[in-house]
């Protein structure tokens, strides 16, 4: 039976969709990441754009407009080779989202 939408969901519904992206997600690899942004990319990408995860072997960078992400877009080749370091856990390819400063991720 299909659950309707505005039912309460059970406690263990919603830590099996918690567990399950939790799973998805490294909390050390994103720290790592987000300490090795600064030596990455040039201070003013570094000052402007955040890394908010790696998730699924994408490096998410949050960038405040579309020019930001162009530019990430651009040097996404030498991002990558500077995030090497992490080894296996290295992200494959990164993805620029534009998100206003006071968004949260």
């Amino acid at each position: 039976m299909r659950r309707r939408d505005d039912e309460p969901r059970s406690l263990g519904e919603v830590l099996d969709g918690l567990a399950g992206r939790l799973r998805r997600v490294d909390l050390r690899t994103i720290d790592e990441a987000r300490s090795l942004w600064g030596s990455a990319v040039d201070p003013v990408l570094a000052e402007h754009c955040r890394v908010e995860m790696v998730r699924d072997g994408i490096l998410i960078v949050a960038v405040p407009t579309g020019a930001f992400a162009q530019r990430v877009t651009d040097e996404e080749a030498s991002i990558l080779a500077a995030y090497a370091v992490l080894g296996s856990r290295a992200p494959r390819a990164v993805r620029a989202v534009v998100r206003d400063r006071t968004e949260r991720s």
